[in-house]
Parts: structure tokens; sequence; C-alpha cells
């Protein structure tokens, strides 16, 4: 069987520049695969890769000094919630700066990763034109992003709608929405944007669907990007008391969301995802926005929701996430798609399968970004043997505490299974770093002083 000291890092999104930037700066060599014709995944909007659920007015919803890369901040010329277009330039301008804009090879589809003999990899990639070719690798890196694959209520409400359907993930212009009435499934960001998007074409009756409810933050407390509050100090404090200051903040900020006419989640602050919205108060309290409890039943042009009131609909958005799906593996290799269930050390490394990492599949409380960079950074130490792992038991254990941890605290949805707070688990692949560097690492460490 072929082998190779090369490395297959799939994706050229946001999480897989930083990854090409980490192996070319460790002189690693790697194949970077991208299935588009152009870097930037899920930011590039209409990507001709067909995976990309950015939508026209689509902005950033943490503050860009929070979600740059450590070395390349964005120019203080962008807002500081900058459009998916500037985002766009600030990936080109990154990857040229770093030398990585010529590593990646475009229009080539990854089809196929299964493991070789030799702790091997055989990747089978699909060019545009249909040219297929079989690689072995040492290693690969998975970061083809978990925001592309649509999800839909399991199981799915009870009877037919009669109009159109859509899921928020093929969301892209107002024209879409504009003078429709429009039900939407979901509380969560992507449902938030585009329900402010359709109560400003000042037609049709827009409502929001929502089971559970959700806390609503601002983009801005006064004139401070509302997650710059965020800090490591704040982090270590019991959950108690974080919640109890970021209750204040936001009645200093907007006082009760009752008031406006959005209900009061279920659940506490910091015990699911919030939305990010500096409109959806307002627009509520103007009339614009409706909300109603879970659906109980469709009913032709009428929807019936649980608490016995109906809505005349002729469009029902689907905001109801994303799954997990890695359509390159076999099925009964890794499969996660249903729970979105994906059991890895530190999120990163597989136990099972040697050489296998994930990449940012991560749902943050804070940008996904700088922890895709850490991320990176700790895989380039590993596979540079910098870096070690430890024993398949110790990770076992260890990935069982993780998922432990957050159950009790968001509980089993498909939503939450990726949660971590930010600055710990930021924190945590720093510890990696140091706690399982090998002794020839530590040893350079002591002689450079």
């Amino acid at each position: 069987m072929p082998t190779s000291d090369r490395i297959c890092l799939i994706g050229a999104g946001s999480s897989g520049l930083t990854a090409a930037k980490a192996l070319h700066e460790a002189g690693l060599p790697f194949d970077c695969f991208e299935k588009g014709s152009a870097l930037g995944g899920n930011w590039r909007y209409n990507n001709d890769n067909g995976l990309s659920s950015a939508y026209r007015s689509l902005h950033i919803n943490t503050n860009r000094r929070a979600m740059s890369y450590s070395d390349f901040p964005m120019p203080e010329r962008y807002p500081m919630f900058p459009h998916h277009s500037h985002i766009i330039e600030y990936f080109e301008d990154y990857a040229r700066h770093f030398g990585i804009d010529k590593l990646i090879t475009y229009n080539a589809e990854v089809t196929n990763v299964r493991s070789g003999s030799a702790g091997s990899w055989c990747v089978t990639t699909r060019s545009r034109g249909g040219e297929q070719r079989e690689q072995y690798y040492r290693a690969v890196i998975v970061a083809n992003g978990h925001h592309w694959s649509p999800r839909y209520p399991d199981p799915p409400f009870p009877g037919t709608f009669s109009g159109e359907t859509l899921h928020a993930h093929h969301y892209r212009t107002p024209d879409q929405v504009a003078g429709r009435n429009v039900v939407i499934v979901g509380i969560g960001n992507s449902a938030v944007d585009i329900a402010c998007e359709a109560a400003r074409q000042y037609s049709g009756r827009v409502t929001i669907s929502t089971r559970s409810g959700a806390h609503i933050l601002p983009n801005w407390v006064w004139d401070v990007p509302f997650d710059s509050l965020a800090s490591p100090l704040m982090s270590k404090l019991p959950l108690a008391v974080q919640r109890l200051v970021l209750r204040a903040v936001l009645w200093l900020a907007h006082g009760n969301q009752e008031r406006y006419g959005v209900p009061r989640p279920r659940r506490p602050l910091l015990m699911e995802h919030p939305t990010l919205s500096q409109d959806l108060l307002y627009l509520a309290g103007r009339g614009l926005i409706h909300f109603r409890p879970n659906i109980r039943e469709l009913q032709g042009n009428q929807i019936l929701f649980e608490d016995g009131s109906t809505e005349a609909a002729d469009l029902l958005i689907y905001a109801t996430g994303y799954r997990v799906s890695f359509p390159f593996f076999a099925a009964d290799f890794i499969q996660v798609e249903q729970q979105n269930n994906l059991e890895l050390y530190r999120h990163v490394a597989h136990p099972d399968y040697p050489g296998l990492y994930f990449l940012a599949f991560l749902q943050p409380l804070g940008p996904i970004m700088p922890l895709a960079e850490v991320q990176s950074r700790w895989i380039a130490r590993l596979l540079s043997g910098q870096c070690q792992l430890p024993s398949r038991p110790e990770m076992l254990q260890s990935i069982a505490q993780d998922k432990a941890a957050v159950t009790k605290r968001y509980g089993t949805s498909p939503r939450h299974t990726l949660e971590v707070d930010f600055y710990p688990y930021k924190e945590s692949i720093e510890q990696e770093m140091q706690r399982h560097a090998t002794a020839t690492t530590k040893k350079r460490c002591l002689e450079t002083g």
C-alpha cells in the first residue's frame, strides 16, 4: 500500500484556513481540498460549493475584535459587526499574508475517507470535471463545517401545509418573504434575523413559533459591544454569579423582554444558547413580529399551535438548526447525524482512530474562529511530535465527563451537544499543549528559557 508523510485537510472555510496556516508554519506537508472554487466556506454568499447558508444581509453577531484570528486582527475600518463581504475580504487577506492562498486545491470534493493499513488514510477526491483520484495520507483533518446540512423537526409536525416550505439554509433575500404571511419555527440567530428582515417589509404577518423561547441579548450595551463584556475572569465565576451579572446587564440594556411581547424562556440564562439581536425587541414592541408556542398541527393554509391559537400562513420557514454530517465517511464508520453526538477528546481527536482530527465542531458561547485557531495549533503540534495524546482510557474518561457536564447543564437536545464555554475551552486546549508536550519539546523549552 502507498505511504505518504502528507496530511489531508478537508475544507477551506474559516477553520480550514487557520489549520492550513498552522500546518504550513510547522513545516508539515499537506493537501487542502475545497469543493468550491474559492475559500471562505459558509461565509461566501452564494458559494458555488452549494453549501453556504449565508444570506445577502448577513453580518457577524460577535464583534470583529473577538472574532479575529490572534495574529491578524480585522481592520479598524471595518464596522464593529462586519458584513459577510468584509469577512471574505478578511479571509483572502489572511490567506495571502501567510502564504496559504496558493496551497489550496479548489473544485476538489472529498468523496470518500477510509482507514488503510499501517495507520494510513485513503482519501478519494473528485474534480469539478468528474475526474477521481485516490491518495494516501498519514492523517486527516476534517473541517467541513456543521452549518450546511439542514435539520428539520423529528418527528415532523402532523398534518400537511399547503403553502411554501423553506429551511433557513435556503433563505437569501427579502423578496422571498415580502408580502407573505410567514411563520418561522425557531428562535435562534437565523430565525430572528429572517423575522426582522420580513417585518421591515411592512407587509404580511410575521410569526415566530418557539417551543421554549430564548434570552435575547443585544449586540450593544450603550456604546460597548455586548460580547466584549465576557472575559477569562468572568468565566471563572460560579455559574450562578455569571447569571446574576448577565441578568443585571440585560435589565439595564433593555429591561424585561416580555414587555416587548417576546415570551420569557423556560430555561435560565446560560442554560441554553442565547440569541443575539439588536432589533427583535423593538420590532416586536411595534407589533411587527408576533410569537406563538410550538406547532401542534399543520392544517392546509392554517397552522394550529399548542395553545389552541391558529395563524394563516403561505410560507413556513424552518430555522431548526443543522445536523453534523460527514458524507465522505461510510455509514457504518462514524454516524452522528441524528443527535449530533460526536464524541471526541477535547472535541478534536477520535479515541479509536489515530490520525483523524475534527476542527471547529463546536457551538461556543463566543466566537468560533479563535477556538479553531488554537485547535489547529494543537493538531499541528500533535502531528509534528511536539505533543502527544493521553491514553485511550484517559480520553474516554474525559469524553464521558464532558458529555455528562453538557447534559447536566443543557439537557440532551442535539442543539447543545457541541456547546462549550469560550474561555474555559480555549484554556483547556492550551493546557493540552503544555501538559502533554513530549520530552523533546520540554527540553527545548528549558534550553531556550
